[in-house]
Parts: structure tokens; sequence; C-alpha cells
């Protein structure tokens, strides 16, 4: 169980990493003259979301160890998190095949 804490601790700080490097100005560009955010901006947000699902079926899990949690509560804290993280992928997924098909086309 120790690997596991630590691989989803490591993800964990990996996904900050992304948010803050967006929330710096690194990864993030704003539309001309609207003061609107862009799509670095969207993707940062939906990763802090997974992320905060992450850790709140983390936490259910560790309250259902140690006899604090209802076992309902714990699967549908899980199936959130990975509802949400199929939902990214395919998102992904959608905008790598957007993007290629986008090189694709002649100039």
């Amino acid at each position: 169980m120790s690997i596991t804490f630590n691989a989803a601790t490591s993800a964990y700080g990996q996904a900050q990493k992304l948010i803050s490097d967006v929330g710096n100005g690194t990864a993030e560009t704003k539309l001309a003259g609207e003061g609107k955010s862009g799509f670095g901006e969207l993707v940062a947000q939906n990763v802090q979301g997974v992320m905060d699902l992450g850790k709140v079926s983390d936490q259910a899990s560790l309250d259902l160890v140690n006899g604090n949690a209802n076992i309902v509560d714990v699967v549908t804290a899980i199936a959130e998190t990975e509802i949400a993280i199929e939902s990214m992928v395919t998102i992904r997924d959608r905008v790598i095949k957007a993007y290629e098909e986008i090189m694709r086309m002649p100039i």
C-alpha cells in the first residue's frame, strides 16, 4: 500500500506543478482584449477538479480502512473519480485527433 500511496502522491505533485505553471503564466494564453482565460486555464481547472475528486476518494478509502466511512460512500467517490478521469482521457484523445487532422490539412 505504501508504493501505491507514493505513486498517487507523485501524480498529485506533478499535476499541481502543471497547474502552478498555468497560474504563473508559463503555460497560459489569454484571449486578445477580452480578459477571458484561454484553453490552458480551462485544462488547469479540469485537472484540478480531477485531482480534488481523487483526493476525496483517497480520503474516503482511508476512512473506510480506519472504520470511519460507509462502503457506499467510498464506492461512489471512486466511481466519480473514475468517470472524471475517463472524461479527461476522452477529451485528450479528441484534442489529439483534431490536432492530427489540422496537421494533415494542405497549406
